[in-house]
């Protein structure tokens, strides 16, 4: 499902920097409202603003961690038996 993100007023220059498909993490604000309709009826209505957006790849250098990669990266291990013992602390 995609989410409408809305940025306004000096917030929309952020969003020149991104590409689109470009994975970003946003920080938000949710904004509720009430509305009455003419037959007396009322709605609310949500909004989800963004005020930041940074992307993925920064935020996983600025960690200090590589890029996870892809699973097919790694063979199957081989010699998996179940009788072996699992020492493991958790």
């Amino acid at each position: 499902q995609h989410l409408l993100i809305e940025f306004v007023q000096d917030k929309t220059d952020l969003l020149n920097r991104f590409a689109v498909g470009q994975q970003v993490k946003i920080s938000i604000n949710l904004r509720g409202r009430e509305w009455v309709n003419p037959q007396g009826e009322t709605k609310y209505f949500n909004s989800i603003q963004g005020w930041r957006i940074e992307a993925l790849e920064e935020v996983a250098a600025e960690g200090g961690m590589p890029p996870t990669p892809p699973l097919d990266t790694f063979e199957p291990a081989e010699d998996l038996k179940e009788e072996d013992y699992d020492d493991l602390p958790f």
